[in-house]
């Protein structure tokens, strides 16, 4: 076997560009709320075999790709893995890597308090570690749990998305679960995938700001700062007792046990990855406003360009001592204002590559226009709740939902292929 062969693809110098297909799950429904399966809205459940040869004509060398758990396991003791064995084929025949999504929100049917179950966490490490050993041969990028602390604002906080729990106590309970769950999933996927496995961790990159003169604005902002990272702090065993949110979680159950529970159980990315929307990556703090999060509660917002951008990458490898990668980002604009970010922050990530910042993979997200989470507390038509956010535009035709090239595709695929030219393909081991 040659050193190529040995290198991983984010030791080899270059910058990766590749796409993400959206992969919401929420397949719960009560009044008032629709389940939600964005490869049902997009078509991409019965389209897959034509969308994964998309991404291949746009240029990608990888796609962010994930799992519907909920399918995958419809009942406790079976699995299906038919459809999914013909989608990791086409994968392989494309020569496209997929980085695999285990747990893009939502829990199968047949769990009753979804991450509350007191089993969620063996039982997702189980899932896991039994989709590594069906496609060792063919797949060894995974990341175990996409926006932890998404997760655990909308579940847990906000009450949101089930189990609809509320306030501190019900965030920290969520970040427990998720993050025991996290732990024990990426242990047993590498004990099955040993030194092949890569385990992209991924995150929201949220950044709060404020005036940092007003007393309760500050706090608020110094909390919600060390928050954001808290499900990747636990996994990595950074929680101890000089942690700034140490006594938050033992008011609520996470106890010296649970903590060394954690230090005892500890894993770590290989990649470090944040998802980047510059129009609402960074959320404003206002004196005397408490907001409710998720949609009907939102906080002002301020666009923070490529400058938010690089102090998130800058934190992810200084906190956990990896290489970094931008696992999603884009605008939901026109088509020139998606294309005038494309090769705005591309052109950044090359600027902080060539002054040392060690970033690895720029991701679009999502290969073509998503539905927003809305739809699922609507009665509205798929086509109110469409987010203009693709390399290619869905849309509406009689018996099909096309999809139709845009001017960013050539865009894409020129950055890609100046990417895939670089000939400076050295090892790179510094974070």
């Amino acid at each position: 076997m040659t050193s190529a062969e040995h290198t991983p693809w984010y030791r080899d110098g270059r910058l990766h560009f590749g796409v993400g297909i959206e992969d919401t799950f929420v397949p719960q429904e009560r009044p008032g709320e629709r389940a939600i399966d964005e490869y049902v809205l997009t078509e991409h459940d019965i389209r897959w075999h034509t969308d994964l040869a998309l991404a291949r004509e746009a240029g990608a060398e990888f796609v962010r790709w994930g799992v519907p758990w909920y399918r995958v396991q419809p009942e406790p003791a079976r699995f299906d893995w038919s459809w999914l064995d013909r989608v990791f084929a086409r994968f392989a025949e494309l020569g496209i890597r997929p980085i695999v999504d285990l747990m893009h929100y939502g829990t199968p049917l047949w769990m009753p308090r979804q991450f509350d179950d007191a089993d969620y966490p063996e039982r997702v490490a189980e899932y896991s570690t039994r989709v590594a050993e069906r496609y060792a041969d063919t797949v060894s990028d995974y990341t175990p749990l996409n926006e932890p602390m998404i997760h655990a604002l909308f579940s847990g906080e906000y009450a949101y998305w089930p189990p609809y729990l509320a306030g501190e106590s019900g965030l920290v309970r969520m970040v427990d679960q998720l993050a025991r769950g996290f732990a024990l999933a990426q242990q047993g996927m590498a004990q099955v995938l040993g030194t092949r496995g890569t385990f992209v961790h991924v995150d929201a990159g949220m950044r709060f700001d404020g005036n940092m003169d007003v007393p309760e604005v500050r706090a608020t902002v110094e909390r919600l700062r060390h928050q954001v990272f808290l499900v990747e702090d636990l996994v990595t065993g950074r929680v101890d007792e000089e942690h700034p949110l140490r006594d938050m979680l033992a008011r609520h159950g996470v106890d010296d046990e649970a903590l060394a529970w954690y230090s005892a159980n500890i894993v770590h990315p290989d990649v470090y990855g944040l998802n980047y929307y510059p129009r609402h990556s960074t959320e404003l703090i206002e004196t005397g406003v408490r907001h409710g999060g998720g949609f009907a509660d939102p906080r002002p917002v301020r666009d923070d360009g490529t400058d938010g951008l690089f102090e998130l990458l800058r934190e992810g490898v200084g906190r956990y001592g990896t290489p970094v990668m931008i696992s999603e980002t884009c605008v939901t604009a026109s088509v020139p204002e998606r294309e005038a970010w494309l090769l705005e922050s591309s052109a950044a990530v090359r600027r902080w590559r060539a002054d040392g910042l060690n970033i690895v993979g720029y991701t679009w997200w999502p290969l073509f226009d998503m539905y927003e989470w809305t739809w699922r507390h609507s009665a509205a038509p798929r086509e109110d709740h469409r987010l203009t956010m693709g390399l290619y535009e869905l849309i509406e035709t009689p018996g099909a939902l096309e999809r139709r090239e845009t001017a960013l595709v050539a865009a894409f695929r020129r950055e890609a292929a100046r990417s895939q030219n670089d000939p400076r393909t050295q090892e790179t081991t510094a974070p």
